[in-house]
């Protein structure tokens, strides 16, 4: 037992010493634990943010709610049954009955639940970083700027696929630069600026990236999973198959930000970003919390 030990710490050490970038990137993604954080965030996206929805279409206009379905229908890919159903749930939300259901009182704590996303998302960037859970007056406000920003531009998603009917040939390279831009923004503001921009590119370029992968992937895979879930299961099918979606996407965000960090302080690269390689200590950020 003592010798399979010692084998794999010599193992371990040869990897350090032969694959140093490796070797970092594979502590990253265990001490940031990109499963149990991509899990919670999709939680907190589904339980907070989805209900959020909801709330904006009881009280927006028809227009902002016909706008929402253009981009749920854009981004998922969705068709045939699914599509009708979520349809007539997001253009129903404008009538008086389901305005005094929330409630002006309802409605904003819905909102203020919504932001336990974006504080999930900041534990993330900051447990990347190497860096101590900042203070509640520095950060509180950026939760709540950070969930309105997103919400403006899920609406806008739609348009933006087609380049505002420029094509679809415009159309990609924009979502994806617009993708980097959003990734980019919303590290250095749930940092509290702590981190200057230039490092924090690379996770943002891998972030963005990954999400518009994997919502072309979710076009392809998630109208027939839900179709199927939804004959399946009814309804809860199709929670199951979108929850599912969800964790996958926050899970490949998690793993890309803490990447990005240990990307930004290679060497080579942390002397073209400026990057400061004094958080390098993992410790120094205490243990996780929920």
């Amino acid at each position: 037992m003592r010798q399979s030990a010692r084998r794999l710490a010599k193992a371990v050490q040869s990897l350090r010493t032969r694959l140093p970038f490796v070797s970092r990137a594979a502590e990253q993604l265990l001490r940031v634990s990109i499963l149990d954080n991509g899990t919670r965030i999709a939680a907190q996206v589904f339980v907070g943010v989805i209900p959020a929805l909801f709330v904006i279409t009881a009280f927006a206009p028809a227009v902002l709610r016909d706008q929402l379905v253009s981009t749920v229908r854009a981004e998922f890919g969705l068709r045939g049954e699914t599509l009708s159903q979520v349809q007539q749930l997001l253009r129903a939300g404008g009538d008086s009955e389901t305005r005094d259901a929330f409630g002006a009182v309802g409605a904003v704590v819905v909102l203020l639940s919504a932001t336990t996303c974006s504080r999930a998302l900041q534990r993330v960037c900051e447990r990347s970083w190497h860096l101590p859970g900042a203070a509640i007056h520095v950060v509180a406000w950026r939760w709540m700027v950070w969930l309105v920003v997103w919400l403006v531009v899920l609406l806008l998603l739609g348009p933006l696929h087609d380049a505002f009917g420029a094509g679809t040939a415009l159309g990609v390279p924009l979502t994806v630069v617009s993708s980097v831009l959003l990734w980019w923004w919303t590290q250095y503001l749930l940092l509290g600026g702590r981190v200057p921009w230039l490092p924090l590119l690379p996770g943002a370029v891998m972030s963005g990236t990954a999400v518009v992968v994997l919502s072309w992937a979710a076009r392809l895979y998630l109208p027939n999973e839900l179709d199927r879930s939804v004959a399946q299961f009814g309804p809860y099918g199709a929670v199951f198959s979108l929850l599912s979606w969800l964790i996958v996407l926050c899970a490949a965000v998690t793993a890309a930000i803490a990447l990005g960090q240990v990307v930004a302080t290679e060497p080579f690269v942390a002397r073209l970003l400026g990057t400061a390689t004094r958080n390098s200590d993992p410790d120094r950020s205490g243990p996780d919390q929920d």
